[in-house]
């Protein structure tokens, strides 16, 4: 295939924490917002809590595959999150957010490079390879809309 195990993880590690082509990062993003700021509601879009919950949620699922577990995931229950009431609980979610991101990507570079060619869990889901990649693909879809909702929000907090 090419593409190490060690490569994936180092692009997986770069999505959450820089270095990465984009400039951006999940940290960074979610470095200075504050839990208010995390629940705003714009219209019909997500809150930058519940996709940080959602990016996370499919992170520590495929992560607990990579510990040798089943896969537990659900995506009706992807943005099912506790409230966010507080700064304590928003540094809670990102915590563990970025925790797990670590854990993700010391798991995945620890994987034979062979395994990136082997069913991940059903035929239907395509190859380990595959996974890894829609992993990062997915936080990258998801970072871009937690950039874009954070800048709407604090224009909206410039014009008042």
């Amino acid at each position: 295939m090419g593409f190490t195990t060690t490569q994936i993880a180092k692009h997986f590690r770069e999505i959450h924490f820089g270095g990465n082509w984009t400039t951006s990062n999940i940290k960074d993003q979610l470095s200075d917002v504050t839990w208010q700021e995390a629940n705003i509601k714009i219209q019909n879009l997500n809150t930058i809590a519940a996709l940080t919950f959602h990016v996370n949620y499919y992170v520590d699922a495929v992560g607990k595959v990579l510990e040798g577990g089943p896969l537990v995931a659900k995506d009706k229950v992807s943005y099912h999150y506790p409230p966010i009431t507080s700064q304590a609980d928003w540094e809670s979610m990102v915590n563990k957010a970025l925790t797990d991101a670590e854990k993700f990507a010391s798991l995945l570079e620890k994987m034979p490079d062979s395994k990136m060619e082997e069913i991940f869990i059903d035929p239907k889901y395509g190859v380990y390879f595959r996974h890894m990649i829609g992993i990062i693909e997915h936080t990258h879809y998801h970072l871009g809309q937690i950039a874009i909702i954070k800048k709407l929000i604090r224009y909206k907090e410039e014009e008042l």
